[in-house]
């Protein structure tokens, strides 16, 4: 049993962890505000460019625009190479989050190498490339820089080279593993398929908008679609952002929580054996009293 100076100690260290871990609640709290926010303002242009598209893109068009042409799988002779682009945190303390994001971009790996492709790996964080480089891959570009305040500029500068080699016929799809920021509490993992552009479906089904169009549609789409790409590499940036902040909050609560549980059970114990110790001094006493009278 651990005497009370020992218990004292035990006590004292849970104090300051829960402290710490109440801080890092805090923080992450305040920094999940601020990612909900860039989520939000993420979504209206995103689906503004989805209806700008559907809208512009027809089958005639579609063959036209290297972003938007599905190449032929490796068997059957289209490009051999694949990209996926994996984005994790800088740091951990976010309960699961990290582990189900590799265990996603692990599956999709799998799945495309099923394929015949030979997959290329972008890592974005530090835990993404930390696992891999682990088990022996290698990256064809690190990215540790982008942070909790991912910009535009950042999601342009990951996806350029990416749209170059798949215009010219180097690439045959890149996908994005990333969360998919629901609630505070549902940030599942997702994978979305950047290249090639997945034209959506107008709403309108058979009539098309009587739309007069300046510039016409080749040069709008020539401009919109390198912006939808750097666009769904931006948003998944955000809402991974957003999902860490949120992990790592309820991550924190928890060890806040359970630390506090810990503490009540060491302070009933160590006022157990206090009183325990009192009683027996207390006996003790009277036993020496009483032989002293006798």
């Amino acid at each position: 049993m651990a005497t009370n100076r020992a218990l004292k100690g035990r006590i004292r260290s849970v104090t300051n962890t829960r402290k710490i871990t109440r801080t890092m609640e805090l923080v992450a709290t305040s920094k999940l505000r601020r990612a909900q926010q860039r989520v939000v303002a993420a979504r209206p242009y995103a689906q503004a460019l989805r209806e700008v598209i559907a809208d512009l893109v027809t089958p005639d068009l579609a063959e036209r625009f290297p972003l938007l042409r599905r190449p032929l799988p490796p068997s059957k002779g289209g490009p051999a190479r694949a990209a996926v682009i994996l984005i994790t945190s800088n740091r951990g303390l976010a309960g699961g989050f990290n582990s189900n994001l590799i265990k996603e971009a692990t599956r999709r790996i799998t799945a495309l190498e099923a394929e015949g492709y030979t997959v290329e790996l972008i890592g974005i964080g530090k835990k993404g490339i930390g696992f891999f480089k682990y088990i022996g891959r290698t990256f064809r570009t690190e990215r540790i820089d982008i942070g909790d305040r991912p910009t535009a500029e950042h999601a342009a500068s990951v996806v350029e080279e990416l749209m170059a080699d798949f215009a010219a016929g180097d690439l045959g799809v890149v996908e994005l593993v990333q969360s998919s920021f629901q609630s505070v509490l549902i940030t599942p993992p997702m994978t979305v398929r950047v290249l090639p552009v997945e034209a959506p479906v107008a709403k309108s089904e058979g009539v098309r908008p009587d739309y007069i169009l300046s510039p016409d549609p080749v040069t709008l789409l020539e401009q919109v679609l390198p912006l939808y790409v750097r666009n769904a590499m931006y948003r998944g940036l955000v809402e991974t952002v957003a999902a860490e902040q949120a992990s790592r909050r309820t991550a924190m609560k928890s060890a806040t929580d359970n630390a506090g549980d810990l503490i009540d059970a060491l302070k009933r114990t160590y006022n157990r054996q206090r009183q325990a110790q009192i009683t027996q001094e207390i006996a003790e006493l009277v036993g020496g009293a009483a032989a002293l009278q006798g």
